[in-house]
């Protein structure tokens, strides 16, 4: 039997805006909306069953009120949310799982408190925790991917399912919104190394890309810009 291959829309928000950055600059930002819950409900007409969100004010430590406010009519427009961003301690991890997020990727808070993976896992179960790795250069990134951590992917990958966790996203940060081509490799090697479904991330930008990630076997693949800027149909990729 062959594991399903999800197509992940995603929607960044930023001060309740839908924005994508370059490269995970902060400074390199681009809005493309004002109603996060009208482009949900664009993406479940189009087919898509799941909408990948981030709260990128949470990973920035700005105020995260607008975003919550705007995750909110995301999920009122009926698509399963997946959520990350700034998700740091047990209340911000709460909050979204209470209004009805499916699962919550972890970041930061899973790279520098491993005890917190332990107490999200025994409290709302593995299906509902999820890693979310960004690498540079092979190396993990944290804090909005602002700040370089000494561990490699594999490291992290293989700590996060000896936890428990069984889904992981993984972004290459310099491709990520430059549309450059996903980094399939490291994504295949993080799935098979490991034993996590590795999602890819970072550089979708046709249809070729989202095509080779599932022939490599990949659990999935998130597109952002790309949808935003008209250079794939999310319905394609969907039919994929």
């Amino acid at each position: 039997m062959t594991k399903k291959f999800t197509v992940f829309p995603a929607i960044d928000l930023r001060a309740g805006k839908i924005v994508r950055l370059a490269q995970g600059d902060p400074d390199r930002q681009t809005v493309y909306g004002d109603n996060p819950r009208q482009q949900a409900e664009v993406f479940k007409v189009a087919g898509a069953e799941w909408v990948h969100v981030i709260n990128l004010s949470g990973a920035f430590n700005e105020d995260a009120a607008a975003n919550l406010k705007a995750l909110e009519g995301i999920l009122n427009a009926g698509l399963k949310v997946e959520f990350g961003g700034g998700i740091r301690d047990r209340e911000t991890l709460r909050i979204p799982l209470e209004m009805g997020v499916e699962r919550i990727f972890l970041g930061t808070s899973a790279i520098k408190s491993p005890e917190f993976v332990d107490w999200g896992i025994a409290t709302y179960g593995a299906e509902r925790i999820a890693g979310d790795i960004g690498a540079r250069d092979g190396m993990v990134m944290v804090k909005g991917w602002q700040e370089s951590t000494p561990l490699n992917v594999l490291e992290v990958g293989k700590r996060l399912y000896e936890q428990g966790v069984r889904w992981c996203v993984l972004t290459d940060v310099k491709r990520d919104g430059v549309g450059t081509g996903v980094d399939i490799s490291s994504a295949v090697e993080l799935q098979t190394k490991t034993g996590l479904r590795v999602v890819g991330s970072g550089g979708v930008s046709t249809l070729e890309d989202v095509r080779r990630v599932k022939e490599a076997g990949l659990a999935g693949v998130i597109i952002g810009r790309a949808l935003y800027e008209g250079k794939l149909s999310l319905e394609e990729a969907l039919k994929i």
